[in-house]
């Protein structure tokens, strides 16, 4: 801590390399702010999430590709998402990765309802996934969930 020559306490902040200092009252009002904000974010990001019909569905699906096929799979993957987005009733249809390079995939999709889901299951680029997906998976784990809260 140092002085600022007014008497009052200073705060000594880094800032790219360079060392400065600050009046302490204005470190408090910076910290303030800088609060303040983040609650209004999470009031904003809160606001955004609306919850579902009770006819609606969210479908986790959980994939793993066969050893060396985990760019195929991907490819496949990619390919169904512009196109599903498109659909009546889909809410949200996002494709993840595992992050641990272990060739795992994760759709977390949300439909208006399971009739919506249905006619997914019966469009040209699902029959084509559903026909090609044997042969590049290793494992596939699905899920429906309805939203509590």
């Amino acid at each position: 801590m140092a002085s600022c020559g007014r008497c009052h306490t200073a705060v000594v902040l880094a800032k790219g390399g360079f060392w400065g200092t600050i009046p302490a009252a204005m470190a408090k009002r910076k910290a303030k702010k800088a609060s303040r904000k983040s609650k209004s974010s999470r009031k904003a990001s809160a606001a955004n999430h609306k919850k579902l019909s009770k006819h609606g569905v969210t479908l986790i699906v959980l994939m793993r590709a066969r050893t060396g096929h985990e760019p195929f799979l991907e490819a496949e993957l990619r390919a169904l998402v512009a196109p599903t987005r498109k659909e009546d009733g889909c809410l949200q249809y996002d494709l993840h990765r595992a992050s641990d390079g272990t060739g795992a995939f994760l759709l977390h999709e949300v439909w208006e309802s399971r009739d919506h889901h249905t006619a997914h299951t019966k469009t040209d680029h699902f029959l084509r996934w559903n026909a090609r997906k044997d042969a590049l998976l290793l494992s596939r784990d699905l899920t429906f969930w309805t939203q509590l809260v």
